[in-house]
């Protein structure tokens, strides 16, 4: 049945209820941001407490970002089988479940534990929210996506503060646990009104993803593909800078002599660090729906090309003019903007290339690229110690950034017209 072919009625009724599962998305996943993005609040006090080291603490952080990236295959596999309800629902009762623990813990065997739990529930929930949105949104695949995954980028924007001062006040541990409890309850209430489209609804695609999507690929055809691998890759090279200043800004700012540091930024003054962490939040977050946009209307390979590029020539500048307060601030953000599209670009790629039908499980399969990023993480201590401190980091990340932009063009973009082709 044509798009043209289908009553009225559910034509209007599709529409709305789109938009609807794309507001529930969003509202899941500004839940779970705190998760990894509101981690680094809670380092120091819980060493200041346990004395644990910051680097056996720090493990937890890992723990979790394998586990929420490495698990998101089979929990989309559960999206596509049984419905993005179910897994939206059981997601939301983990999600208030690690933090609880993380509250508890008094050992780092419990808190392992916590981001095991964590991870497991927030992969549950990036993989519901994210496979539903490409399902309901073929014909806007990257803005789709890229709302969606603001909420991770940016959910936690607005709660930096009232965590931090909570901590400052109550303790980590109230933290922990207020929050938690808070962010898995809306997850699990919201969990309950998730859905995905039936074989009924149907919206026009364009026609440059209209034949590739009619492939309907499983995860296995799609592991089989070259296109797949490429994008993996690419994956891989761009999400690597990202995690390593998500994971590392402050120790870059402590070395850089910028701890305490003040930044005038349009005639206002702002003490750099905290400023950096908060607004990298917010933009890191607009640039997920911002990039998805312009992906629909010139192409994603094209836009990839674009902000991998400028994220390697932000890197560089970064070795130039890092040291700079106001630099640091005004250069932390761009790579955050410059890195966030990763999240709407690749799932709407994937959802083009591969179809509709298995697309949670699909972009799930894609998504374990992060977890493989942060593999490499570590080694960002150790290019700093041993190649030229973390002006040796940002080198490498721009060289990396830059082979990804001329993938795009010199690889992906005719593997995926192959597939069209088909």
């Amino acid at each position: 049945m044509t798009e043209s072919a289908l009553p009225i009625e559910n034509a209007r009724v599709s529409a709305a209820g789109r938009w609807t599962q794309l507001v529930l998305g969003v509202i899941c996943m500004s839940m779970i941001a705190n998760l990894q993005y509101g981690w680094t609040l809670f380092v120091n006090p819980i060493d200041d407490k346990h004395h644990w080291g910051l680097a056996s603490i720090q493990v937890a952080f890992s723990v979790f970002v394998l586990i929420e990236t490495w698990l998101v295959p089979l929990e989309g596999y559960l999206v596509d089988r049984y419905g993005p309800k179910m897994v939206g629902v059981v997601s939301g009762l983990l999600v208030a479940a690690a933090w609880t623990i993380n509250a508890k813990a008094n050992s780092l065997a419990m808190l392992y534990v916590g981001a095991v739990v964590g991870g497991i529930g927030a992969g549950g929930v990036y993989g519901a929210c994210v496979g539903n949105a490409l399902k309901w949104f073929p014909d806007r695949r990257g803005f789709a996506a890229g709302i969606t995954a603001m909420g991770f980028g940016a959910g936690s924007a607005l709660t930096v503060y009232p965590i931090a001062n909570m901590i400052q006040s109550q303790g980590y541990e109230a933290a922990f646990l207020k929050f938690g409890l808070a962010q898995g309850i809306v997850v699990f209430i919201v969990g309950w009104f998730l859905r995905a489209p039936d074989e009924s609804v149907r919206f026009a695609a364009p026609a440059r993803v209209t034949a590739a999507t009619a492939t309907n690929a499983t995860p296995a055809e799609m592991l089989r593909s070259p296109a797949f691998w490429v994008m993996y890759v690419m994956f891989v090279l761009t999400a690597t800078g990202g995690l390593i200043i998500t994971a590392q800004l402050k120790p870059i700012a402590k070395d850089f002599g910028l701890s305490t540091a003040q930044a005038t930024i349009l005639g206002l003054t702002v003490t750099a660090l905290p400023f950096a962490l908060a607004a990298s939040r917010v933009v890191n977050g607009v640039s997920r729906p911002f990039f998805g946009w312009i992906s629909d209307q010139i192409g994603r390979e094209t836009t990839m090309f674009v902000a991998f590029a400028l994220e390697a020539v932000v890197f560089l500048l970064l070795t130039k003019m890092g040291s700079h307060p106001a630099s640091f601030v005004v250069l932390s953000c761009l790579v955050f903007f410059f890195y966030g599209e990763i999240y709407s670009l690749f799932p709407a790629a994937c959802a083009d290339s591969y179809g509709r039908k298995f697309a949670s499980a699909n972009a799930g399969v894609l998504y374990t690229a992060k977890g493989t990023a942060s593999l490499v993480v570590p080694l960002s201590s150790v290019i700093s110690a041993h190649f030229g401190g973390w002006n040796g980091v940002f080198t490498t990340m721009a060289i990396m950034n830059a082979v990804a932009a001329v993938m795009a063009i010199a690889f992906m973009k005719p593997l995926r017209a192959k597939l069209v082709a088909k």
